[in-house]
């Protein structure tokens, strides 16, 4: 049950998706100066680092964060044409890059903030944070790691499972919630699980906004996952938005030798009910760029869906 951990895909390119998402997100959500709870139901360890032993077993930062940190390659324009200046990365993107830059004052990134992390750095006092994490050893480092920020009150860190547990926070005081729900899916009850929970959290509390990760893998359950949470917002009458980033091909490829080879996670896609209204904008100028940037194979390409 237990044998997804974060740290060997810390900083990929589902990573970025994500916490692009999520950061666009909270920015608007945090004009308002009423409090703000932010419920994250599979929160990790919350904090990890890319030059440790978990990020060198795959690397797969150098294929997502590192990527969007080097430099474009240069074009060079064909003869007779004017070399045109390089686009500047777009706002959601150079946002993301700040956030985290914030946790590598040196440069570089050697530290790769996990949702919990990102979200507490752009918390105010008055926000609340709370946070759930069921597999032993990544709550015991998610409950060090914050004890650390010592921020008192406005986190709490909880190991349970955040699908029965997290609703239990629902509808805050402030009557103003952000609900990340990004499990690992490598047990495939979590598909229902995800849809049985969003379905609960809405009833409970209906004008939350509510975010959902899910890899895009050739399973049938992913890519019904999309489509049952459009039905269910349609159904109780909320906007949606649904993203997706996909890197490389998904198909198994047999080399000359026989051996097989599986291409790893090659897409991932993001999913909001009552989403920011500013959020399609900031991602139809994002997302092109991540294609142009982290692209794998010419089967690169996104996709961004709205309505409600």
């Amino acid at each position: 049950m237990f044998s997804y951990r974060h740290a060997f895909h810390a900083g990929n390119h589902a990573d970025v998706l994500k916490h692009t998402v999520l950061i666009a997100t909270l920015d608007h959500l945090l004009e308002k100066d009423a409090a703000l709870t932010v419920v994250d139901t599979h929160a990790g360890a919350g904090l990890y680092r890319l030059d440790g032993d978990y990020a060198d077993t795959s690397g797969e930062a150098a294929q997502g964060l590192l990527r969007l940190l080097a430099p474009p390659p240069a074009v060079v324009p064909k003869k007779g044409a004017t070399k045109e200046a390089e686009a500047p990365l777009a706002d959601a993107l150079a946002r993301y890059l700040s956030v985290i830059a914030d946790f590598n004052p040196k440069g570089g990134a050697k530290i790769y903030p996990g949702s919990p992390f990102i979200v507490q750095h752009l918390l105010r006092d008055h926000d609340r944070l709370k946070l759930f994490e069921l597999h032993p050893t990544d709550a015991r480092t998610l409950a060090a790691n914050i004890a650390q920020l010592e921020a008192g009150r406005q986190i709490a860190v909880m190991s349970e499972d955040g699908f029965g547990s997290a609703t239990k926070f629902l509808p805050p005081p402030s009557r103003r919630a952000l609900v990340l729900c990004d499990p690992s899916y490598e047990i495939k009850s979590d598909y229902a699980r995800v849809l049985d929970f969003v379905d609960g959290a809405l009833k409970r509390f209906a004008t939350g906004t509510y975010a959902v990760w899910y890899p895009i893998i050739p399973r049938p359950e992913a890519h019904d996952l999309p489509r049952r949470l459009k039905t269910m917002a349609t159904k109780a009458g909320k906007p949606w938005l649904h993203a997706t980033l996909t890197v490389k091909s998904s198909k198994i490829v047999t080399t000359p030798s026989g051996e097989t080879r599986r291409p790893g996670l090659p897409a991932s896609g993001m999913f909001l009910i009552n989403p920011p209204y500013t959020l399609k904008a900031q991602l139809a100028a994002a997302l092109p760029q991540l294609v142009d940037r982290l692209a794998q194979d010419r089967n690169a390409t996104f996709s961004l869906d709205a309505g409600g």
